[in-house]
Formats: structure tokens, C-alpha cells, sequence
């Protein structure tokens, strides 16, 4: 297991219907193997939308570490041991042996219908700026008819343009995914917006998009659409670095 870390985000369902990033997950390949810390994000959820700590960690200000993944997390993962765990690893673009947890979090986003969770993967730069990123289609439900019937005939390796919204009613900016043919099909996660923009407002002619996979029926619309996004920063611009993202300790 490589080191790897990953976020989790809440969403304020009751009112603002706004994601938070309140928490940060540490994979090592040192024992302890896995550390949990509540990230500024959690204050801020829980100063603007009541957040509450978590029952499996119950205090804001401490680190959890433990060698086995914590239950929160193993939960919202497919038991290995199923017969279509290897369809649920073709569904998330993963290999039959790329079969780690957290590997799989990093793409599936561990939602569950029952809850207001979402995880995703800590954006890494390389040394030039380049970076690519995967995500699942966000709002697809939110689109025109005529959108939801073009998504039907996505293929995979299908060019997507990326387009800055500047009005959006509930984020202000976001992220339109479009096809060739301009349907917007709906948008990058939140969580991605400020990092995403960068790119493209500093570099407007070397970022690109594709689809990586579309998933059949009766799969959920939260992990319908699998898209793949490659572009650049500029120097000195780092992911993911703004207070929500950093830890309480």
C-alpha cells in the first residue's frame, strides 16, 4: 500500500445543501497503517450547519490512528469476498488487483444513499504542474432530457469540454462538464472547483477532459459517469491547501 490520503466531505442536507470538507485520512505503509483528524472544515460545518463529531470519532481535536481502516471508512467499500467485486472494480475503471480499500474510496466516493458522505483523494501535483484527476459526474439528474439521453451514448476515450459557470445558484462558480456537441451534462464535484479553475484560468488552452467509463443501469447516478481530467497549475499554486483542507492537529 502506497501512502495516499483522503478527505471527507459532508453535506449540509437540511438547509444549505453546501459540502464541507471535515475530515482528512492518512493511508502509511508504517504501522499505525491509518490516521483520522477532523480538518478546520468540520468548525466551519459545524459553526454554519450544525455539524456534529462523528460517533466513531467522537472528538474534534484529536488524532485517531489505528493498523486496521476504520469501520466508517471499510463500510462504504464492496466485501472482496462478493462474486461481482470484480464488476465493482470494472465499474470504477480500477483493475481486478487493484483491489485496496482506500485505492477504491479514492474513486467510488464511498457514497451511500442513507447518509450525507462523500469521499474523494487529496490532488497531487507533479514537479512541472501537471496533474490529472478523476471524478464521477455530479447533477446529471439536473440536466435536460436531451442531455440524459446524450450521456447514454458517451463512449469511453469520448473528448469533454470543461467550461467555468460563474452564476451557478448554489456555488456561485462550478465546473460544466459539456460534450462535443454542447450538452451540458452536468458538473465536477465542489470539492474540485477552485483547484479545477485554476487550471483553466491559468492555462486556457492545455487542460482536457475524456470519458473513462459510463456504467449501465441500474447503477446509481452518483457513479454513472466516470470522467478524467488532465491539465496544469502554475508555479506555487498548491491543491487542496486552504484551512478547510488542513487538520485540527
Amino acid at each position: 500500500m502506497n501512502n495516499q490520503t483522503l478527505f471527507l466531505a459532508w453535506q449540509d442536507k437540511a438547509q444549505t445543501r453546501r459540502w464541507f470538507p471535515i475530515g482528512r485520512l492518512d493511508s502509511v505503509q508504517e504501522h499505525p497503517r491509518y490516521r483520522f483528524r477532523y480538518t478546520h472544515g468540520a468548525e466551519l460545518a459545524w459553526a454554519k450547519a450544525g455539524f456534529a463529531p462523528l460517533p466513531d470519532f467522537p472528538e474534534f481535536h484529536k488524532s485517531y490512528e489505528a493498523d486496521e481502516l476504520f469501520p466508517m471508512f471499510q463500510n462504504r467499500v464492496m466485501a472482496e469476498g462478493r462474486p461481482d467485486f470484480k464488476e465493482y472494480l470494472q465499474q470504477l475503471g480500477l483493475r481486478p488487483d487493484q483491489n485496496d480499500p482506500v485505492e477504491i474510496l479514492s474513486v467510488s466516493g464511498g457514497t451511500r444513499v442513507t447518509d450525507s458522505f462523500e469521499v474523494f483523494p487529496k490532488l497531487e501535483r507533479s514537479n512541472d504542474g501537471a496533474f490529472t484527476c478523476r471524478f464521477f459526474l455530479h447533477g446529471s439528474s439536473h440536466v435536460n432530457v436531451y442531455a440524459q439521453s446524450r450521456i447514454q451514448d458517451l463512449a469511453p476515450g469520448e473528448k469533454l469540454y470543461i467550461a467555468l459557470e460563474l452564476n451557478n445558484p448554489a456555488t456561485k462558480m462550478a465546473v460544466q462538464v459539456q460534450t462535443e456537441d454542447y450538452h451540458m451534462i452536468g458538473w465536477a464535484p465542489r470539492y474540485l472547483i477552485r483547484d479545477l479553475a485554476q487550471a483553466i484560468q491559468d492555462y486556457p488552452g492545455d487542460f482536457s477532459a475524456k470519458v473513462i467509463r459510463l456504467n449501465p443501469l441500474p447503477v446509481p447516478s452518483k457513479q454513472r459517469l466516470l470522467v478524467e481530467f488532465m491539465g496544469h497549475w502554475p508555479e506555487g499554486h498548491e491543491p487542496m491547501a486552504t484551512d478547510e483542507f488542513s487538520p485540527l492537529v
